[in-house]
């Protein structure tokens, strides 16, 4: 992919988090722990989800995908953004820019396909118990998570091809701490209006083409749910969904209020930004293991043979 146009610039600073050196030794810190405690929570779920045959089922292969996805997703801005803190001068070339921006596409969009895949699977173990193993073969599986990277790298294609056509002149300064779109296209001095019109459109055919099967999943299992006399069997239905429920929140809304929102250099956007980019591959591991007694258990059984191997 040639990278014509760009022969003015060669290199943006992004200003990042803080310009304070106390500051910034003390976010590295923090962002140094949540990047630690994201990589062991997601390397924990899966060698747990791999090595435990209790949980060779369809919920959890998708989950196991859900805490890769969050490895890649935390590694493609985290480790760029621990860098910078201790740095004087935060700089990233044009081709590690649009690099940056196809790795946050293509992990974000295939984990937002993710979710509501298994947004479909608790519909499917919830309102058809009986079908479930029908509805959820292994075979469909393995083709909806090879669907959902096919088109999310597509999607990435697309949106990288919008910034690699633009001109950038004068202005080089990233009111950001990562290289994203938002951030971007004020720099150029090209005419953005189409490439602006074409990212909404995509993000909205996104965005809406995975939440909606969610919303539509949840309204079906919330009816379900409801009609279960026992109230013990409608305590233990929405226990095996709110972990999920939880994730889809926090995903979607700081990812839509990011990139449907006008940018500003504004706090909310960092803080949106953090959010779904670090914040939320190292809470996934938590949401999803502190209430589910199997994955209790199975962290059990794992690290059990574990201490009795070495004793």
């Amino acid at each position: 992919m040639a990278l014509r146009n760009h022969s003015t610039i060669t290199e943006f600073v992004l200003t990042g988090l803080s310009d304070d050196p106390r500051i910034e030794a003390l976010l590295f810190v923090l962002f140094l722990v949540i990047y630690l405690l994201t990589m062991m929570g997601n390397l924990t779920m899966l060698l747990v989800i791999r090595t435990d045959s209790h949980l060779h089922t369809p919920m959890y292969f998708f989950l196991s995908n859900l805490s890769f996805l969050d490895l890649c997703f935390s590694s493609v801005t985290v480790p760029k953004l621990l860098k910078d803190l201790l740095s004087e001068k935060k700089t990233i070339s044009v081709k590690g820019c649009l690099t940056q921006v196809f790795f946050v596409f293509i992990t974000a969009g295939t984990e937002a396909f993710l979710l509501s895949m298994m947004a479909y699977d608790r519909y499917a173990a919830i309102c058809h118990p009986l079908l479930y193993g029908q509805l959820m073969s292994n075979q469909l599986c393995v083709k909806l998570i090879l669907a959902s990277w096919g088109l999310a790298s597509l999607n990435s294609v697309v949106i990288v091809l919008l910034a690699v056509n633009l001109d950038f002149c004068e202005a080089q300064t990233i009111h950001h701490y990562t290289c994203e779109l938002p951030s971007l296209f004020p720099l150029s001095c090209s005419d953005i209006s189409i490439n602006i019109d074409i990212l909404i459109c995509s993000i909205l055919l996104h965005g809406l083409g995975t939440f909606l099967p969610v919303f539509f999943s949840y309204a079906r299992i919330v009816s379900t749910i409801l009609s279960i006399s026992s109230t013990t069997g409608r305590s233990k239905a929405f226990s095996t969904c709110s972990s999920h429920l939880v994730a889809v929140i926090l995903f979607f809304g700081s990812g839509l209020i990011r990139y449907l929102m006008p940018t500003s250099g504004s706090f909310l956007d960092l803080l949106s930004s953090l959010q779904y980019s670090a914040v939320t591959p190292m809470l996934n591991p938590l949401i999803y293991s502190l209430k589910n007694m199997e994955v209790k258990a199975a962290v059990k059984r794992t690290f059990g043979k574990y201490l009795q191997y070495f004793k």
